[in-house]
């Protein structure tokens, strides 16, 4: 067990008075019995051990009321979400459960509480913090935006509170993440002052040095800037005072952060910085005479001072999208510098100090879509202040447009919604993606079309063996994913056209026949293909039988070359063939009929011409014998309704030498060869012996029957595949 959490006489007085300040302000919307309740809670975690000291040697306690002073005072979380930061130490510690928050505190506090633990279990996959995509990550992945808005007032505390700590290296870790995270994030959320505090802090600890140099500039010069202020103030003010307008004036310095960020990007010193301060002037303003009068102060300015055109920015007729509402003007002052004026009304100013006009768009945080008005919500939320429980109905629709996924190693990836892990696999490298076999998501194998979710750790697992596929064009999402597996398919497709030419020029080699492009380009074009490659990618995918391209080819060849007379190639219209050496069919194939009787006697039915391998049943004749029926026999659901009790059980029990006369009907176009093709094919297969032909042929489809004796299913359903490849056959069917 840990060491017990033992408070200092210092901590004891300021948790108390904390609590007591938080009470104060929550007056309005602490339930009875909270105080009393979260009291009890705390102390009996304390005495169990499970709260401890955090890496700094602070106090968890007190670290979550000052979190929650600045929850409230600075963002305007109320009830719920100052409960969420006080009870997440002790649910986290698993002192107490996300139901036993529900019951005493209510479902908004076990939500909030639920979002924080989720955020912690993304840390845990080691994140790379500093990307854009972790902070849209932890955007989408916070159901309920008051998560986010603790995470920062949390950060923000503790980057107070770490100024003298020994602890160096954790002092650095957190300062980075307060710069790469947590800055950012509230910039995205409009909290300025947040925002330019962690800024600063993180400079602080992060540039010690650079950070006190420019500290100790503004020092410096602030008596000369304060003078150069009031020199620029005083007739301005007695000019708008003259016109009977109610205001107040104050200069605004920019933070440490952003005068450093100036000297880095322009590569100055701070002497070089010229834009150090604005001028703010806030109108005490009636909601109805508010843009007038903004423009009235603009009048009065550009007549005393000479405007920059090109710096004017109108916010007022059009406001910004998250609601801001300014009018900032550049003019050259006394001593010919230029001086930055914000003119705006005392309304207008406290939606910009608490959030709602961060310069968030137009300082380096690009749009991002649906991002956007979902922030813009959020500022809404923000916005109707002690109402904030329409944040329990808050949900993101960023799921809707994009997901984050991490790799192994802690990067986050974005991907359309519906991307897959093959996605995935081609977002890595395309080598990974053309042999991707699946997968595995948060350590259990899937399958390569398995979807993703925001926060899955995705691994891809690959085959050698494996190919792109046509069809892979459906699975992924992605358009970077699309065109690789297009390339892929055209490379693969120039590989398996070499190869098959490789391979026919070998075959002809071997044959002693002359290769000769010209003839070959004769047969691909008399096969029916208009490119070659298509031809010699079913060659490589053995859709067609070299064994006949070979002998089309010798037949070709002969033809171009006028060597002897070649048998002409026949139409299929009227053709008859009768096998003159036809084999009788056997019957040595023993059947059991019944129940295990055997030697009885019975014949095959003519309807549906049974053979080895069919299922089938016997029907008892009238004069006793035994009829052998195919279960998908035409007659067999008559049979069975009419004469069910004349049915009995049959099955195959040892193969004989037995063939059996097949009937199948054969339907295509009626190109020339085509009866030579069918017949080529039987001829080539062992004990499939051909008995008769006959096709009839009409506006260039030919449709006939093929007798053909053969021992069992197995080689029937191989020769019905073959005829089906051969080029202008439409359908083959066993009659």
């Amino acid at each position: 067990m840990d060491e017990k959490l033992i408070f200092t006489e210092e901590e004891k007085a300021m948790a108390q008075a904390l609590w007591n300040e938080l009470s104060e302000k929550l007056k309005d919307t602490l339930q009875e019995g909270d105080g009393q309740k979260l009291r009890d809670t705390l102390q009996s975690c304390i005495e169990n051990g499970k709260l401890v000291r955090d890496p700094f040697g602070l106090n968890p306690v007190v670290n979550a009321f000052q979190t929650a002073k600045i929850a409230i005072e600075d963002i305007g979380l109320r009830r719920d979400g100052v409960m969420a930061i006080m009870l997440y130490a002790p649910v986290l510690s698993s002192s107490l459960t996300l139901e036993d928050v529900e019951r005493d505190y209510g479902k908004g506090v076990s939500t909030i509480i639920h979002g924080l633990v989720k955020i912690q279990e993304l840390y845990k996959k080691n994140p790379k913090i500093e990307s854009e995509n972790f902070r849209n990550l932890l955007l989408s992945f916070a159901e309920d935006m008051r998560v986010i808005l603790i995470m920062i007032a949390d950060r923000v505390n503790l980057m107070r509170q770490i100024r003298d700590t020994p602890n160096e290296e954790a002092r650095h870790e957190v300062s980075e993440e307060a710069s790469y995270l947590y800055a950012p994030l509230a910039h995205k959320l409009g909290l300025y002052q947040l925002k330019s505090e962690l800024e600063d802090l993180s400079l602080k600890y992060l540039e010690h040095d650079a950070y006190y140099e420019i500290k100790d500039d503004l020092n410096a010069t602030k008596r000369a800037r304060d003078a150069y202020i009031d020199r620029f103030i005083g007739p301005v003010k007695a000019k708008l005072e003259a016109a009977g307008l109610k205001f107040h004036i104050k200069g605004r310095t920019k933070s440490i952060h952003s005068i450093w960020q100036k000297m880095q990007k322009q590569h100055c010193g701070f002497n070089g910085i010229y834009d150090l301060f604005a001028i703010r002037i806030i109108l005490d303003s009636p909601p109805d005479k508010e843009k007038m009068q903004c423009w009235q102060v603009y009048s009065i300015i550009t007549d005393m001072y000479q405007p920059n055109p090109k710096r004017l920015r109108d916010w007022l007729s059009v406001p910004k999208s998250n609601g801001y509402e300014s009018l900032h003007i550049t003019v050259l002052g006394p001593e010919s510098k230029w001086v930055e004026v914000q003119i705006r009304t005392e309304r207008m100013d406290e939606i910009a100090e608490h959030g709602l006009a961060a310069h968030w768009r137009y300082k380096g945080i690009k749009a991002e879509g649906g991002l956007d008005d979902w922030l813009a919500s959020i500022r809404s939320a923000l916005e109707a202040g002690n109402n904030l429980e329409v944040m329990d109905q808050f949900k993101s629709d960023l799921y809707d447009k994009e997901i984050y996924v991490f790799t192994p190693k802690g990067d986050l990836l974005k991907f359309p919604k519906g991307a897959t892990v093959l996605d995935f696999a081609y977002h890595i490298h395309s080598k990974i993606g053309n042999t991707c076999v699946g997968g595995k998501i948060n350590g259990k194998n899937v399958s390569l079309r398995t979807q993703l979710h925001s926060g899955d750790t995705v691994e891809v697992n690959t085959s050698p063996r494996q190919q792109p596929k046509l069809e892979w064009l459906k699975i992924v999402k992605s358009s970077r994913a699309k065109s690789k597996i297009r390339l892929a398919l055209k490379e693969m497709q120039v590989k398996n056209g070499t190869y098959a030419r490789e391979m026919i020029e070998r075959r002809l080699k071997n044959r002693k026949i002359e290769f000769d492009d010209g003839v070959m380009a004769h047969l691909i074009k008399h096969l029916g293909f208009k490119e070659a490659s298509e031809f010699y990618q079913q060659v490589a995918e053995e859709k067609l039988d070299v064994n006949n391209i070979i002998e089309e080819y010798q037949k070709v060849y002969d033809h171009d070359h006028n060597l002897g007379e070649t048998k002409t190639a026949e139409s299929a219209q009227n053709y008859e063939f009768e096998n003159p050496d036809e084999e009788k069919a056997r019957s040595e194939d023993v059947l059991v009929i019944d129940k295990d009787l055997k030697g009885i006697d019975y014949s095959l039915a003519n309807c549906c011409h049974p053979i080895y391998g069919d299922p089938i049943f016997g029907f008892v004749t009238v004069n006793g014998g035994i009829k052998i029926h195919r279960m998908d026999c035409p007659n067999a659901p008559e049979l069975r309704k009419r004469y069910g009790y004349r049915i009995v059980k049959a099955r195959w029990s040892g193969k004989g030498e037995s063939q059996y006369a097949i009937t199948l009907r054969v339907i295509g176009n009626d190109d020339i060869g085509i009866v030579n093709n069918i017949t080529n094919v039987i001829s080539k297969e062992e004990k499939i012996i051909m008995r008769s032909i006959n096709i009839d042929s009409h506006d260039g489809l030919f449709s006939g029957n093929l007798v053909v004796l053969l021992e069992d299913t197995s080689r029937l359903n191989a020769l019905m595949k073959k005829l089906r490849t051969i080029k202008g056959v439409k359908e083959v069917k066993r009659l």
